[in-house]
């Protein structure tokens, strides 16, 4: 790339603020990693914890039970592959971000309840604030799994050893 732009460069500015926004966006902190891996896994638990390739009563299929019209948003992999996991898995990364930019663009916490009432409900119903009670339910669900996954693996102590007086 040519660093030697003159100042008064026509978009400078322009281009230099959309890579920023572009390298920030791929940069995850291990902490906001933690905390979607912790939110997709309580939705996967909930959607389909037994990985069941039988499609869902709307045609939902995969780990997250995604439906077709979601699947096309994020890649032009067949929908038939939601049944693979690890391509479930890159695109339900890809919906948590896109939900958790649309949150953030309206103003709303990024929490797992909030991902989990957007993943459930929808973007609109969230920031339009008309969510159904079946979809708070889901939602608390997701926030209080995403809480228990979170919580730190407490090693049992060790044995005490006889003092060999």
């Amino acid at each position: 790339m040519n660093t030697n732009l003159p100042s008064n460069f026509p978009g400078r500015a322009r281009l230099l603020a959309g890579a920023a926004f572009v390298l920030a966006s791929l940069l995850v902190t291990p902490a906001r990693a933690t905390v979607r891996w912790e939110t997709l896994e309580a939705i996967h638990r909930i959607e389909n914890p037994s990985d069941s390739e039988r499609p869902g009563p709307c045609g939902e299929l995969g780990a997250y039970q995604f439906r077709e019209r979601t699947w096309r948003m994020h890649t032009t992999l067949p929908f038939a592959r939601a049944l693979d996991r690890r391509a479930s898995d890159a695109v339900a990364v890809r919906h948590y971000e896109w939900l958790k930019d649309r949150l953030a663009q309206a103003g709303f916490e990024t929490s797992p309840y909030n991902i989990g009432l957007a993943w459930n409900g929808g973007i609109t119903s969230v920031v339009r604030g008309r969510i159904r009670p079946s979809t708070r339910d889901y939602a608390e669900r997701v926030s209080n799994l995403a809480a228990t996954l979170r919580r730190p693996v407490v090693e049992p102590p060790a044995p005490l050893l006889a003092s060999s007086r």
